[in-house]
């Protein structure tokens, strides 16, 4: 493949465990590893900003010369997707199978890059023991009513992702599916490695008993099983910051001794006529129903107005902008002339590296298409250029 010279260009990207922009320059080859989805439900807006972020990353770094292998995973044994196939009735594997296919679907509509591997939790068992059994030889964890816990006490860089204190820890672990109040626990934010199954649940066999895994050991075990014990770049929405992403290094630095991850990078909510969006709420906005109403390009656009760093709050109306600016780009990538498209690459590909600024991208490809259209004709390139730039935003037109 193509040598990286990183003196022509590299990214600052926001580190969450630096609280920094920070320079993005890793070897030709880039790991990245993005938290996937736990199939109970189908894609809603907020999974698409999220995976959109890491898609824009993918397509500039390859644009840079990397190729670039992002693993994500499938949480398809957890807390959440065990619950509501009890409520559905129906397997929690047979509700997984559906709920992936509606997601590929949804991740292909918006032209999003596959992923390299897209590893599944109860594919991953035997990988989890292995991790769970090291830490405890490592002396790491402790054992109550058949629950295996991670102590802690026993990292002393717990909290170096998020940088949170103990106070706000506290709050989100018990906002986030830990159990601080626990009386099982020496600490209270200490959390599962191994629990045992209910009756109707699956069960596999391990050294600390009949049972199933902890969430936060499960992407441990898939990213370092896929990627290696350090991965150049980690991410998902900023909900994952505490407590998964935090645990996800204490028990993996815990065992290797490295970094899990080289550089954080986390995406903000997106809420719903300003509430979070939640299935608890029932206040979804989901892709399928965007993408079978407009087209699913003018839905990237939409989202590429908002910095991946910024929750922001999705109004119905929103896609209206989408689609005016899809139309215009088409109606100028169809021009014989244009004004001189010789910046409009660089300005697209300065505007990314800015810490993923997509909304400067996305003006610049805006106002060129505006140009255009008002009937400057000087460049012959001026139609290819604007196809080249608006691909680097996965629109293709």
């Amino acid at each position: 493949m193509t040598n990286v010279d990183n003196s022509v260009g590299f990214m600052k990207l926001y580190d969450t465990a630096s609280q920094s922009v920070k320079e993005f320059k890793p070897e030709s080859l880039v790991s990245m590893y993005v938290c996937g989805i736990t199939p109970y439900d189908a894609t809603h807006l907020g999974h698409a900003f999220t995976y959109l972020t890491f898609d824009i990353v993918i397509r500039r770094l390859e644009d840079l010369g990397h190729e670039v292998r992002m693993v994500r995973n499938v949480t398809d044994v957890d807390d959440s997707i065990l619950p509501k196939a009890r409520e559905l009735g129906v397997h929690y594997q047979d509700l997984a199978a559906q709920e992936m296919a509606q997601f590929e679907k949804d991740m292909a509509d918006l032209n999003m890059r596959p992923a390299a591997a897209e590893p599944r939790a109860t594919e991953s068992i035997d990988a989890i023991v292995d991790l769970v059994s090291r830490l405890e030889a490592a002396g790491h964890t402790y054992l109550v009513d058949g629950i295996t816990f991670f102590d802690v006490s026993t990292f002393d860089s717990f909290g170096s992702v998020s940088g949170y204190d103990e106070d706000t820890m506290k709050s989100y672990a018990a906002e986030r599916g830990g159990r601080p109040d626990d009386p099982r626990q020496r600490n209270p934010l200490d959390f599962v490695l191994w629990q045992p199954s209910a009756t109707d649940e699956p069960s596999w066999d391990s050294p600390f008993g009949e049972g199933r895994p902890g969430w936060h050991i499960e992407c441990s075990a898939m990213a370092m099983n896929d990627l290696g014990e350090t991965i150049d770049l980690h991410g998902g929405g900023d909900d994952l910051i505490f407590p998964h992403h935090e645990c996800e290094e204490a028990q993996s630095r815990a065992i290797t001794g490295k970094p899990l991850a080289k550089h954080w990078m986390h995406v903000g909510m997106v809420a719903y006529k300003g509430t979070k969006m939640s299935k608890s709420l029932g206040n979804l906005v989901f892709v399928r129903d965007l993408c079978r109403e407009y087209d699913p390009r003018a839905v990237r656009l939409s989202l590429l107005g908002h910095h991946y760093r910024e929750g922001f709050e999705w109004f119905d109306n929103d896609i209206h902008d989408g689609v005016e600016r899809l139309d215009r780009l088409i109606k100028a990538s169809q021009c014989p002339e244009g004004p001189d498209s010789s910046l409009l690459l660089t300005s697209v590909r300065n505007a990314l590296d800015n810490d993923l600024d997509t909304w400067e991208a996305r003006e610049s490809l805006d106002l060129f298409a505006r140009k255009m259209l008002d009937g400057a004709e000087e460049d012959p390139n001026a139609a290819s250029n604007l196809i080249e730039a608006a691909a680097l935003l996965g629109v293709l037109i």
